[in-house]
């Protein structure tokens, strides 16, 4: 008897991630060796692709696109923001080494107490250039792959919101 993608289950999948379509830069992949567990429905993952999961059963295929919109948004640029080096040190006042080399990911924290990563453009003397928006903006994501199992939650799961990797259920 198939089991169904629905709340309150785990669910293993494997798939591939490309840019935009088939033939898009892969830009992940989760396969049976490596796959990925989840538990459905808790707000860990975009609306869109749970959207997308819903009501499959065990061993169903997929191949959907997310636009960026239902994804990670548009790109935008008023989120590359020139900030002074001085914002990157520590109490002390001091730099650790590399960490602002273009490419690095950084995390700031913002007035309000939030945190926000980003990734480091570039140095121009004191200032620093770093892009806020997610890896993943602007990207049409393409995901093609199949559901491996689905199963009920435990009550320790669904009270702690995500699935244990050895639940010491033996089926």
């Amino acid at each position: 008897m198939a089991t169904f993608i629905s709340g309150r289950k785990v669910v293993t999948i494997r798939y591939d991630l490309h840019d935009g379509g088939p033939g898009g830069e892969l830009l992940e992949r989760m396969d049976v060796n490596y796959p990925f567990t989840f538990l459905f429905g808790n707000g860990n993952l975009l609306p869109a692709f749970e959207d997308e999961l819903d009501g499959l059963p065990d061993r169903a295929t997929f191949d959907f696109t997310l636009t960026p919109e239902k994804a990670y948004g548009p790109y935008r640029p008023d989120q590359v923001l020139r900030l002074h080096q001085s914002q990157f040190a520590d109490r002390e006042g001091n730099l650790s080494e590399g960490i602002l080399t273009a490419g690095n990911s950084v995390r700031l924290t913002a007035n309000d107490g939030r945190e926000h990563s980003g990734k480091v453009v570039r140095r121009d003397g004191e200032e620093v250039l770093v892009d806020f928006n997610h890896v993943m903006a602007g990207k049409a994501l393409y995901f093609t792959g199949a559901v491996l199992h689905v199963r009920d939650a435990t009550p320790d799961e669904l009270a702690r919101g995500h699935h244990l990797e050895d639940t010491g259920v033996r089926r």
